[in-house]
């Protein structure tokens, strides 16, 4: 789960060249308790985005210098995973189109509908949780994986193909008291309680 504090909780990032469209959707944004830091420049807001944070960005398609969809390019190539939610005054079938081709996870036109936009934005903030916590969860799981002896993968291995402990024994040249203590270690070091979570978490490492 997201912290309460202020420095952990969802910030989302409204990035639009208009100062009256950038005033009025952060008051109505920070109505429904997000927080909201406003961009009138767009390159610098692409050089300053911190992209280790959670929460998600409303951006405008039709800006000089740097458009929404240059945008889209240079956050994808800093690696920022935010949703990215893309609003517009003169909006098309292609235009759309692109922009979820882009990545966008919404495309909405000016004047933007309230309530869409807060329902975007809100989807947008639980997408960007749960999709942190997966990726948490997976370099978690690297950690403890690399913990394990080579000799403890080739046991994880051989558990995972559905091998028993006299059959993996035979495979390894191993009695099965010593696989049963293989078994027991790499069980403590992946942090599991039984071999059916070690299966569904560990079966793509285990078999390469």
């Amino acid at each position: 789960m997201i912290d309460n504090a202020s420095s952990l909780s969802p910030l989302i990032h409204l990035v639009d060249d208009d100062a009256a469209v950038r005033d009025s959707l952060s008051l109505l944004i920070s109505t429904v308790g997000l927080r909201v830091r406003a961009w009138s420049d767009p390159q610098t807001f692409v050089a300053e985005i911190d992209r280790t944070s959670i929460g998600a960005i409303v951006l405008d398609v039709r800006m000089p210098v740097l458009g929404g969809f240059t945008v889209l390019e240079h956050l994808a190539a800093k690696g920022v995973d935010h949703p990215i939610i893309l609003l517009t005054g003169h909006g098309t079938v292609e235009m759309c189109r692109r922009a979820f081709k882009a990545g966008a996870s919404e495309f909405l036109e000016k004047p933007v509908d309230d309530e869409l936009l807060i329902d975007a934005l809100q989807s947008a903030v639980r997408q960007h949780v749960r999709s942190r916590e997966r990726l948490q969860a997976d370099q978690q799981a690297l950690d403890r994986y690399a913990q394990l002896s080579a000799r403890e993968r080739e046991v994880l291995s051989l558990i995972v193909e559905g091998l028993t402990n006299k059959e993996i024994g035979r495979a390894l040249s191993l009695s099965p008291r010593t696989v049963e203590t293989h078994r027991a270690n790499l069980l403590a070091k992946l942090g599991m309680d039984s071999l059916a979570q070690v299966i569904r978490r560990y079966a793509s490492l285990a078999l390469g």
